[in-house]
């Protein structure tokens, strides 16, 4: 077997590495050089430590110290953000220092960033928020400019609570919390109705204000007891209409209150002012300090007696009758 072996000339060998896209054979054969092994230092040499020079850095001062007493604050506090001691121009302190008297100041005080604050409410904000909203409000109603006018377009008054601090949780128990008031003179009663009323009421009502208050709080969230309250006042409204059967049979002993048109008092008077007949069929108008009467003899026994009702009741039972008796020494 015979092998022929061609030596080709070095230009031709580039070619061919193109055409296979090898790598493999290199013209170029760099000698290899050989390491030395490392040399084992039992006891290594300390390195000598090149100390570094500090540099000076010179902070720039707070901007607070360089701020202008007629700045726009609104513009550098436009929003609710957390404190910045070295934005806000003002001397703060707040928290607690075992061993000194003086409360720390506001550069690097946790005490500050920890509750919320209101320095983006300042009375120029607040005016020029209001004149923003300006166009979106109508004017007062000239139907409401007293307080006499709210109050009979309005007699409904709810009162609630809303609470602003910092908590695990956002509910706070006693927003829950509702009060109703009305005013008495604003419901449509008559006499048996309103009197059923304010024995229903109980000490709800006040008799000096002449307010009716109700609150609750037994249900979890401010809606159920709002809705509560409205319930509770259109019930007792309905209530109070409402005359039993038995309540006919009542006479004047069973009463829960003194009625003088109901009375034999105003019998008595209607004889003794027909006299010699014995009408009762008498038109109260046309006597003369009835009325005064009544008022004084219905004050005496549903209020109670003291001396401002017995004088009271003496000069109207002397009008009655009258009779004028001269002071004499």
């Amino acid at each position: 077997m015979l092998i022929f072996i061609r030596r080709c000339e070095k230009n031709l060998i580039f070619p061919l590495l193109r055409v296979f896209n090898s790598t493999s054979v290199s013209t170029n054969v760099e000698p290899t050089t050989t390491k030395e092994f490392r040399v084992l230092e039992l006891i290594p040499q300390k390195k000598a430590f090149i100390k570094k020079k500090k540099q000076d850095y010179k902070l720039p001062p707070p901007a607070c110290d360089e701020m202008s007493t007629k700045q726009d604050w609104p513009s550098i506090w436009p929003g609710p953000r957390t404190f910045n001691p070295y934005t806000v121009p003002l001397p703060l302190r707040q928290g607690y220092v075992e061993g000194t008297n003086v409360p720390p100041g506001k550069y690097g005080n946790a005490e500050l960033m920890k509750i919320p604050n209101f320095l983006h409410l300042t009375p120029p904000a607040v005016k020029r928020h209001c004149e923003a909203l300006k166009q979106f409000c109508t004017s007062w109603p000239k139907e409401l400019e007293t307080e006499e006018d709210c109050n009979r377009h309005f007699p409904l008054d709810i009162i609630t609570s809303d609470y602003c601090y910092s908590s695990p949780t956002i509910r706070e128990p006693l927003a829950r919390i509702v009060s109703l008031k009305v005013n008495l003179n604003s419901l449509n009663l008559d006499s048996h109705a309103k009197d059923k009323l304010l024995r229903l009421l109980g000490n709800k009502y006040n008799p000096e204000t002449n307010i009716i208050t109700i609150t609750a709080d037994r249900c979890p969230t401010r809606k159920q007891n709002l809705e509560y309250v409205e319930y509770l006042l259109v019930a007792l409204f309905h209530e109070s209409w409402r005359t039993e059967a038995w309540e006919a049979e009542k006479s004047e002993p069973d009463m829960e209150y003194y009625d003088w048109d109901k009375s034999k008092s105003r019998q008595t008077l209607m004889k003794l002012h027909s006299w010699p007949e014995t009408s009762t069929n008498v038109d109260i108008e046309t006597i003369p300090s009835a009325t005064e009467y009544k008022i004084a003899v219905s004050e005496l026994i549903n209020q109670g007696e003291d001396e401002y009702s017995l004088t009271k009741y003496k000069e109207a039972v002397k009008n009655i009758l009258n009779l004028k008796c001269n002071n004499t020494n």
